[in-house]
């Protein structure tokens, strides 16, 4: 390389499954890191860690469940489940559906792709996140919320051992830290403990013992010798 020439500048790059918007958080890096290129990587779902475990991404947003003992895993954000019907079928006049509604439907459990294809043939029906179904949409088949399904939730994801600067940056920026926040708050300096007798010892403190000058006496010296001068009194009344 001529010793004039700009070094290159390694992409950052991000996996992705298939129904996450990446816009808010690509343009946020774009702002923040214009000397960095973004490279987004499209994961199938049943791959959604190869990615970032063989470090060909730096982060993965990937749908959990997701396991693997080297990774960080943040989770993000839930997804709503509908189910996707042909646009005739009955369930498309309704504004929801509940999980009983299904008794004798031919519920499709393959891959989402394919399954909402097959929903379009008139074949079944499937439940997928909404995010899918929007990815997937055609005018012949129409998505309706399943009201007790299970949830879907979307996670970041990246090597633990990798966490770079460039990574944390990219977590604070979906996590929603503008430019100028710290990445963690400070820590307050901390001291060990004093005991409360060496703390009023020192200071004083209301209703502790007050610091003695030299040349005065305590309180309690006080009192001792005028219990002392009435004890002497006594006796000698008693002796008269």
């Amino acid at each position: 390389m001529d010793e004039h020439e700009t070094p290159t500048v390694a992409p950052f790059s991000i996996a992705a499954v298939p129904g996450v918007t990446l816009t808010k958080w690509t343009r946020a890096w774009k702002d923040r890191r214009a000397d960095a290129p973004l490279e987004v990587i499209r994961s199938a779902p049943d791959t959604q860690l190869e990615a970032v475990l063989d470090g060909t991404a730096d982060v993965a947003f990937v749908r959990l469940p997701a396991f693997h003992e080297t990774l960080s895993i943040i989770p993000l954000y839930v997804e709503l489940p509908v189910i996707v019907v042909p646009k005739a079928h009955p369930f498309a006049e309704r504004e929801s559906i509940q999980l009983s509604d299904l008794v004798g439907e031919n519920v499709l459990t393959g891959a989402w792709e394919n399954s909402i294809a097959l929903v379009a043939a008139n074949v079944g029906v499937v439940i997928v996140p909404q995010s899918i179904a929007r990815l997937h949409n055609r005018g012949d088949i129409v998505a309706r919320p399943v009201t007790d399904a299970a949830d879907t939730r979307i996670a970041l994801a990246w090597l633990t051992a990798n966490t770079t600067e460039r990574v944390e940056e990219f977590i604070g920026i979906v996590r929603g830290r503008t430019a100028h926040s710290s990445r963690t708050a400070p820590t307050p300096a901390t001291s060990t403990p004093e005991s409360k007798a060496a703390v009023r010892a020192k200071t004083g403190a209301k209703g502790g013992t007050q610091p003695i000058r030299p040349g005065q006496r305590s309180k309690q010296q006080t009192q001792s010798q005028a219990r002392d001068a009435a004890n002497r009194r006594r006796r000698g009344n008693a002796g008269r």
